[in-house]
């Protein structure tokens, strides 16, 4: 069916949740292309971006390889993806250190809607696709109990971690921005963002210059990595769903201790701005937070965060109606 303008609007919407949920810590925006139900055809489109689209150019011309590679799709969505990365990243930045209760209550929320809906796709339930969930659950969650080391300066880290993070950014159920924190570059990639934005805006090019180049290997690695496992990734729906799905859910039920709202801080760290942030956590009862737990508001923006999953939920039924 042939798409309408309306169509890539609702599809860069959907772009603009993945970038808002890439941008925070225990939260992926594979899960949110999942949820919206255009996860299955973004890999299947990033799997078609080959060196093979220049010949169907150079044979048939622009239009035809821009149709073989989904394009117009592929650029909705990552224009969504970009406008909110790049508009939101200041703003989560000031949640974190201002309302991290509320905003990790919103993001719980999400995440347990999130386990709900994907195990709820799972076709066929057998010994191995329980004990692939209990596995990947015990493992995501000794991932969420893991030790940052310090932020990079090497150009080769960081297009490592671009690698990386960007495997995990696609998959549902493990935030990139978590792994971009495990390696220690997750405040290089905030302040890259911010420092590229306003190095523009307000003309320091020095500023600009360093944001760029760190920018640039951020987004190299990023681009091998998404090409590398989106082939493995696509592979995997299409032979082995179940087990994917299950393998999924476990990641995202081990997450929900990294996003757990009530936090007791066991080391801090001063970061390139000179604050004291934290280092290692621990989660707690809300009882025993020490100062204002906000239980009444959190439990709102957890039921809040919960419903915006079943309205992205809705949204992914029109797809084939689109």
């Amino acid at each position: 069916m042939q798409r309408r303008f309306l169509d890539y609007l609702i599809i860069a919407f959907k772009g603009v949740a993945m970038g808002a949920a890439d941008v925070v810590p225990g939260v992926s925006g594979g899960t949110i292309a999942f949820i919206s139900g255009i996860y299955e055809e973004l890999i299947e489109s990033i799997d078609k971006v080959n060196l093979g689209v220049f010949k169907v150019w150079k044979q048939q011309g622009f239009k035809a390889a821009w149709k073989s590679i989904n394009g117009s799709f592929l650029l909705a969505l990552f224009s969504g993806i970009a406008i909110s990365i790049l508009s939101l990243a200041k703003l989560i930045k000031w949640l974190l250190h201002n309302e991290p209760i509320l905003l990790w209550s919103f993001f719980f929320g999400l995440v347990l809607a999130s386990i709900l809906y994907i195990a709820k796709q799972i076709k066929g339930w057998s010994p191995k696709i329980i004990l692939a969930i209990i596995a990947t659950s015990v493992l995501s969650y000794f991932i969420t109990l893991a030790e940052p080391f310090a932020s990079p300066d090497s150009s080769l880290y960081l297009l490592f971690c671009g690698f990386i993070a960007i495997i995990a950014m696609i998959l549902p159920g493990v935030s990139g921005a978590f792994i971009l924190l495990i390696l220690g570059a997750y405040q290089t990639a905030i302040d890259t963002i911010n420092n590229l934005r306003d190095g523009l805006l307000t003309g320091n090019m020095a500023l600009f210059k360093d944001a760029f180049l760190k920018f640039v290997l951020l987004a190299i690695g990023a681009v091998v990595g998404l090409k590398v496992f989106s082939k493995a990734l696509n592979w995997m729906f299409k032979h082995q769903k179940n087990l994917t799905l299950a393998i999924l859910t476990g990641f995202m039920i081990g997450s929900l201790n990294k996003i757990w709202p009530w936090k007791k801080i066991l080391k801090t760290r001063i970061n390139s701005e000179g604050q004291e942030v934290t280092l290692l956590d621990q989660s707690i009862l809300p009882s025993s937070y020490q100062g204002d737990n906000q239980i009444v508001m959190a439990l709102v923006f957890v039921v809040i965060g919960f419903a915006t999953i079943l309205i992205l939920e809705r949204l992914g039924d029109q797809k084939n109606k689109i």
